[in-house]
């Protein structure tokens, strides 16, 4: 029944289309019962293998289902290239000749450049999920489209692995193709902007032509050089030789790193069981894969792979981008109809007027619903095998994301994900897609990874260079300060307190570390520091061990290992020795201090007795005995033994501020006079930077130093003051003879100098704060492994004893350098005096309104009893008068004594 109900149907398909002929013979020819589809590879390559079987698989699910293309079918005719460009030219003609509406392909970017152009005439588009050069731009290739993430992608991903697990310089290896080389050219531009580079570029000829002596010739020139992280960008057979020929040279060992790009994963993927000693090649590497989000429909599709392949070859996700691509032209075809678009093709007028050449040329027409054709394929917006398949404005497919694999003994292992949403992660990348974007460093994930040689700890990334040569390490010819760094008369000796430091630190190098030492100068003066590292910056050495001061301008050039001593500059001048005299008691303050100490004994012993002479009769008296009691009163106080005592409120007030400031007075002077008295006291006019800024002395400096230019730039001090000295003796002697005020020095050697000459000393305090490190090329990986051996050494105790060891003489620069530093002056108490003075002022204050109020209310009585004098001079009698009267305690009650008396009679 069911087979009878099939036939009606077919029958009926049939007259209907017989009829739509007849009817519309014209419409019939522009919607052809065929859909003409080209592909061009090379299906003797794992990915032509692969494309080939999923495309035709795609083909029939899209023929066997009427309701796509309106029962129309789908041929996807397969030109094979056989590696090589001009068939792949041929074929890409063949297509065109045939009214072919879109091609699939080609396999390689060299061959997308040049069909290109041809696509860009005659409006056929171009979809290929294998040439992906991020040189191929859709502005100069508008009709070419790339199904499959851009291998600009893929760049960014081994970047930002390079950059997670820590290293600053890789290798590149790459077959000199468009696609691998403009790989390899985005690599370069990504590890840049992360400070990363890579060191040395490996060209090999294109796949497959790659012989393994060219191979070997590359691999050994590597193996001589310091980076030991590979990224290998290629295809296939190449990438097998390259393996093959470094695990022949040692080159897949441990400390080794190989990172490989995609076609490393196909081989994986495709090819199974891998061979034995392929499978021992690559051991330890990692790779990628185009990440495809997990569905039934992927599910299912891998189900029926082995049925569709025969076996013949394992499943990629090329294989996937191949199906959906297929799937893109069918449902942009379809929409093309709906619109009311067809399938027809126009002569090239261009190509007409050469119908005289042997060359069929004129059998080259334009599709003329290319340009629709491909908009709906650039607007696709479907659910495919991998996931879901849009274009973004730059016509990326969106949400570009990657696997990273790590390939082990049993195979391979995946060990995280990167994602152009997220990064390094290791969870499925559509699991973070409704998640804000976070590409911090700490937000970077990834499994432990097992390194070629089975090691689980992270390699170095590099190693000294095998190439014979030692390490080049300046070390400064100084004819000064030797303790710190000098060369041994007619030897190629060196010694001193930094190369014992350099010394100790390369015995905790986790690794051997071959070196010699260069001196440096002429060994008449000592060199200049900014010429020594501009020669590191500029490859000449490769490494500086000396008294180098860590500043500004020199970490624009190069890498400084941990100090290992602090340096700061300071100033050195003559002093002299200030003897015990007489009148040491006074040198505890300064005069300033003294004079408004004395000034506020008398202004609170005043204050005082203004609030307490009308009520205690212990500060009243004749005006001798009065003025007598104000000085006693105020001077007592400072040994709190005055014997007077308060009665008013304000009174106590005051005089409990006053203790309190004495108390504070007492206790400083103490202990600056018994600091006078017990340590030893230099005086120089140089109070410190200061003093030299504000005047017009000369000023001294040591051959070499960064002092100069701190002096002159920094501080602004003109040149004309500076003078060159360069030995301990030329400090002495310039400034015993007054060629120069003071000597500005860094602290090690300025220390080192007063070691043994007592009668110079620090003036101020230390104003450039520097430290001293080792000097390498910029972004070294040697100066990270040379500053954990230093933090090593200070942690141990090591460092302080080599410092001991050559620096342990300190026999004057210990004592006192400063005698203002004793002295108090009343900055440092203008404070307490402000609280006493106010609290003087608020008590007078408030006394003299107490006053004024009871002098109106006695004036009445006292104008009544002078007769009626109403004279200026008798007021201020009288106010003066009633100020200085003395107020009786019993006087109001006395009074009612007597009102009560007076009652009673």
């Amino acid at each position: 029944m069911s087979l009878l109900m099939t036939m009606i149907n077919l029958v009926l398909l049939l007259s209907i289309f017989i009829l739509f002929v007849q009817v519309f013979p014209e419409e019939a020819a522009l919607r052809p019962n065929v859909v003409n589809v080209g592909a061009i590879f090379s299906f003797d390559t794992i990915n032509g293998k692969v494309a080939k079987v999923a495309m035709k698989a795609a083909e029939d699910d899209i023929n066997s289902d009427p309701s796509i293309l309106g029962g129309r079918k789908l041929f996807v005719a397969l030109h094979d290239s056989n590696y090589s460009s001009f068939l792949s030219f041929i074929g890409a003609l063949q297509f065109m000749e045939t009214d072919t509406v879109a091609i699939i392909g080609p396999q390689s970017s060299v061959m997308a450049h040049v069909l290109s152009h041809l696509a860009n005439e005659l409006h056929v588009p171009l979809l290929s999920f294998t040439a992906l050069d991020p040189g191929l731009s859709p502005l100069q290739y508008p009709f070419f489209v790339q199904t499959a993430p851009n291998d600009e992608f893929q760049m960014i991903a081994i970047a930002e692995m390079v950059s997670y697990f820590g290293w600053a310089e890789v290798i590149a290896v790459f077959s000199d193709d468009n696609q691998n080389r403009n790989g390899i050219i985005m690599l370069d531009d990504q590890l840049a902007e992360r400070r990363c580079r890579i060191s040395y570029k490996a060209t090999l000829p294109p796949d497959p032509m790659a012989k393994r002596s060219d191979v070997l010739r590359e691999l050994a020139k590597i193996q001589m050089m310091e980076s030991r992280v590979i990224v290998l960008n290629t295809f296939s057979k190449t990438g097998l030789l390259v393996f093959e020929v470094a695990k022949s040279l040692g080159m897949m060992e441990k400390g080794y790193v190989w990172i490989a790009s995609t076609w490393l994963s196909t081989v994986l993927d495709s090819t199974s069981p891998l061979k034995p000693e392929t499978a021992n090649s690559i051991r330890g590497a990692l790779t990628l894969r185009p990440h495809t989000a997990d569905s039934k429909r992927k599910r299912d599709f891998i189900s029926r792979w082995n049925q569709l392949s025969n076996g013949s070859i394992g499943l990629n996700p090329y294989g996937l981008f191949a199906y959906d691509t297929v799937w893109m032209i069918a449902r942009a075809v379809k929409l093309l109809f709906d619109q009311g678009g067809n399938i027809s093709f126009s002569n090239d007028e261009r190509l007409i007027s050469l119908t005289g050449m042997d060359l069929n040329l004129s059998a080259l027409s334009i599709f003329d619903g290319g340009k629709q054709l491909l908009k709906n394929v650039i607007e696709t917006k479907m659910t495919g095998l991998t996931g879901p398949v849009r274009f973004n404005q730059d016509r990326f497919l969106i949400n570009p994301s990657y696997d990273i694999i790590n390939t082990v003994e049993t195979g391979y292992r995946q060990v995280g994900y990167w994602s152009n949403h997220s990064g390094l992660s290791i969870v499925p990348p559509e699991t973070l897609y409704g998640k804000k974007p976070n590409r911090s460093s700490s937000n970077q994930h990834l499994d432990s990874v097992v390194w070629p040689g089975g090691e689980t700890i992270k390699p170095r990334g590099w190693v000294f260079p095998n190439n014979g040569r030692e390490l080049r390490i300046v070390v400064p010819n100084r004819v000064s300060y030797r303790d710190f760094v000098s060369v041994v008369n007619g030897t190629n000796k060196v010694q001193g307190y930094c190369i014992d430091v350099f010394l100790a630190a390369i015995k905790l190098m986790p690794y051997a570390v071959p070196y010699r030492f260069i001196p440096y100068g002429n060994g008449h003066e000592n060199p200049s520091y900014y010429e020594l590292v501009s020669k590191i910056a500029a490859g000449v050495f490769d490494g500086a061990v000396g008294d180098i001061a860590i500043v500004t301008d020199r970490t624009r050039i190069v890498d400084f290992t941990q100090p290992y001593i602090e340096s700061g500059l300071v100033v050195v001048a003559p002093v002299k020795k200030i003897s015990s005299n007489p009148w040491s008691f006074s040198r505890p303050f300064t005069p300033s201090m003294w004079a408004v100490t004395a000034a506020f004994f008398l202004i609170v012993g005043s204050v005082v007795w203004v609030l307490e002479h009308r009520i205690n009769d212990e500060f009243r008296g004749s005006p001798r005995q009065q003025i007598v009691t104000i000085l006693t009163f105020s001077f007592s106080t400072m040994f709190f033994s005055h014997r007077e005592n308060t009665v008013s409120t304000l009174g106590r007030l005051v005089l409990i501020i006053w203790l309190f400031v004495v108390l504070i007075i007492n206790s400083s002077y103490t202990a600056s006079l018994t600091s006078i008295l017990t340590v030893q006291q230099l005086s120089s006019p140089i109070k410190g930077i200061d003093t030299l800024i504000s005047s017009s002395e000369r000023i001294g400096f040591q051959i070499g130093s960064f002092a100069e230019r701190y002096l002159t730039e920094e501080l602004g001090i003109p040149k004309s003051r500076l003078v060159q000295l360069g030995s301990p003796e030329d400090y002495a002697r310039a400034l015993e003879k007054r060629q120069v005020a003071a000597v500005v020095d860094e602290r090690p050697y300025v220390d080192l100098f007063l070691s043994d000459r007592c009668e110079f000393s620090i003036r101020g305090q230390e104003f450039s704060k520097r430290a001293w490190g080792f000097a390498f090329p910029r972004d070294s990986p040697l100066a990270i492994d040379m500053s954990t051996a230093i933090l090593a050494l200070s942690e141990n105790g090591e460092l302080q004893k080599i410092h001991d060891k050559w620096l342990s003489r300190s026999a004057c620069s210990s004592e006192k350098s400063e005698d203002e530093a004793e002295q108090l002056d009343l900055q440092s108490f203008w404070g307490l005096f402000l609280i006493c003075g106010i609290a003087c002022v608020l008590a007078l204050f408030v006394y003299s309104l107490l006053m004024f109020r009871q002098y109106r209310r006695h004036c009445p009585e006292e104008l009544d009893s002078t007769s009626h004098n109403n004279s200026f001079s008798a007021h201020l009698r009288t106010c003066l008068s009633f100020i200085d009267g003395k107020v009786e305690k019993s006087k109001s009650s006395s009074k009612r004594k007597r009102d009560s008396m007076h009652s009673d009679v």
